[in-house]
Parts: C-alpha cells; structure tokens; sequence
C-alpha cells in the first residue's frame, strides 16, 4: 500500500470576531485547501469575561463563532477544519481559561503571552516608546519569558504560540539569549509541551520566524515537538512562507509535526518540501 505524502497543517488563524482580520472560516479553509494543506483550524482570541481590549471575540459572539465553523465544515466535508482559540494567559485568569476549555468540543487550544502587566502588550506599536534604553528591553524581556515559562507550566494549553514575540519590533537584549529560553525548554520538557512556530514574524517589523534558531536548536535537542502556523489575519496568508519555515526546522533536525483532534494530539512526519 502506497504511503500518503505528508501534508502540513495551519492551526493559527483568525476571523472578523476578533476585529481585527478579514475574511470567514470558509475563505480560510478553502485557501489551506487549494494551496494543498492537509487541515486548517480557526483560533480566534478567546473572549474574556469582561471587556480587555478591543482585539479579541466578546463573549456574546462564541455561538456565532461556532456556527461560522460549522458553516465551513458543511462547505467542504471532505476536509479537516479544527475548532479552536488562542488563550492570552493573563495572571489571575486561569480559572476563566479552565472555563473557556468547558465551554465546547475543542480540538485544541493555544497559548500565548501579549501582555506583560497592566494592558502592556509586547507587540502593541503603542508601547515601544517605553523600552528605549538596554535596561528597559532587558526588563521587557524578563517580565516576558517568565509569564511565557508560567503559561507553559499551567498546562492549560495544547501548544504554545509565537514563542519570543517580545522581539516583534526588533528590541533584543545585547548578547547570548539562550538563558532567557533555558526555563522555557526545561518547563516544555517538565510538561510534554509543543512549541509554535510561526510565520507571523516574517511579516512584522523584526522580518524573522518565531523562535529565534537558537532557541529551535534547543528544543531539538530537549525532545520538545513543534508545530508550524501562520497566524493568519487574512485568508491568503494561510500557509504563507511554510517553505521558510519547514526548511529551518529540517535544518535543525525536526523530521516530525504534530496533529490535533479533539485535544488529543498526533505525530507525524513533516514533508521534504513545501510546496509539494
């Protein structure tokens, strides 16, 4: 019997719900579809139980999210569309993320760290007046990767989104990094957790994938699995510089992705190529 060629997968996407992207789960699955993916699925930022910030789903609009999923699914029933969210992990909402997990038959959910206190998002162009000096980016790095290390350790989440997003704008502390990643592996590896990455940096001011190779090398040689995403905000950037990014995780030795349905997750091997 003749072995299926491997196909990738876009598990990061968004929709109009979160007020901030275009285009509806059907346009999203039927570009994965045409550019050859093997499954899409929609994660839109989780609603929050009261009003945060005017980028994410509000609460009233779950059922419709629902239903534009399931209008997609109905489209194309011959192709694998997941329901899922991106969860900001926000210190003191855990329990509200342990609800948000109750609240449907996910197939996975994301975890990500935007905001470092107060409404302070590390990728808001707003905010980046306030790291000018080495000292600030230092401390802006510090607060970020410790929440991101915490997130992992709530295992709260099926894999974990655009790990070093604090370098969106290209604010970097001077030196070797690696200490800054060295928790977040080690609480990977404590956790069996599975690492994002992502496109999305490519199209960002710092024109880079999320996570630097450096930290990808340390979570080939920690075990930690991967999974490749776009973050997409429009439909025609699903999947958008997959060959980018499958050939730095070949370089670094990753043969394998990883799957989800249902929370339950799958490994299986990555293509040689992209595109097929």
């Amino acid at each position: 019997m003749q072995r299926k060629t491997p196909m990738l997968t876009d598990y990061h996407t968004h929709t109009p719900l979160c007020l901030h992207a275009e285009g509806n789960p059907i346009d999203y699955a039927r570009h994965a579809q045409s550019i050859g993916l093997g499954e899409i699925g929609l994660s839109d930022h989780n609603p929050m139980p009261e009003s945060y910030d005017n980028w994410r789903m509000p609460l009233s609009d779950l059922p419709r999210y629902f239903e534009l999923v399931e209008e997609a699914r109905a489209a194309l029933p011959d192709f694998p569309i997941r329901l899922a969210l991106e969860c900001d992990h926000i210190e003191g909402y855990q329990k509200w993320i342990d609800e948000t997990a109750g609240m449907a038959d996910w197939d996975y959910l994301i975890g990500s760290v935007h905001y470092i206190h107060d409404g302070i998002a590390v990728d808001d162009p707003k905010h980046v007046s306030r790291w000018e000096t080495a000292s600030d980016i230092e401390h802006m790095w510090g607060m970020y990767w410790k929440l991101y290390e915490q997130m992992i350790r709530t295992r709260q989440f099926d894999f974990h989104a655009h790990p070093d997003l604090a370098k969106r704008f290209g604010l970097r502390p001077s030196g070797d990094l690696r200490h800054y990643y060295e928790p977040v592996i080690q609480a990977l590896v404590d956790t069996n957790g599975i690492l994002e990455v992502s496109t999305a940096g490519l199209r960002k001011d710092v024109r880079e994938i999320y996570p630097a190779r450096e930290m990808l090398e340390m979570a080939f040689t920690a075990n930690v699995p991967i999974v490749i995403n776009s973050d997409a905000h429009i439909p025609t950037d699903v999947g958008v510089d997959f060959n980018k990014a499958l050939d730095l995780v070949r370089s670094v030795g990753y043969t394998t992705t990883v799957r989800f349905e249902k929370r339950q997750r799958k490994v299986v091997p990555l293509p040689e190529a992209w595109p097929l």
